[in-house]
């Protein structure tokens, strides 16, 4: 059974069990976290698809830590201008644990 959850802006297929990074979260770690913004349900190929979410489905998650993720570098250049600009950031994440898929 997996189902395709809305967590902080980005969809995400989560199954039992399941570690997923995700967008930073409020939450501290150690905390239970449910989110009811479920898109798609499938049991087994009985799939339920939301108008735009499914009625009654949950996801209960833990969270692990929260982290910080790879160095992402932006380099921008103008040939024959002499203009090189190097700039970079690292995304603050979470780290969940999918605990349960309720639908």
């Amino acid at each position: 059974m997996y189902a395709i959850v809305e967590i902080a802006g980005q969809q995400m297929k989560a199954e039992k069990g399941r570690k997923i990074y995700v967008h930073r979260l409020e939450n501290a770690e150690g905390e239970t976290v449910v989110f009811n913004k479920v898109l798609l349900v499938d049991n087994e190929g009985a799939v339920k698809v939301g108008t735009p979410v499914v009625e009654g489905a949950s996801v209960k998650v833990t969270v692990l830590e929260h982290v910080k993720g790879d160095k992402v570098l932006v380099f921008k250049k103008k040939r024959r201008k002499s203009y090189q600009k190097m700039n970079g950031h690292r995304q603050y994440l979470t780290k969940v644990q999918i605990e349960e898929v309720i639908g």
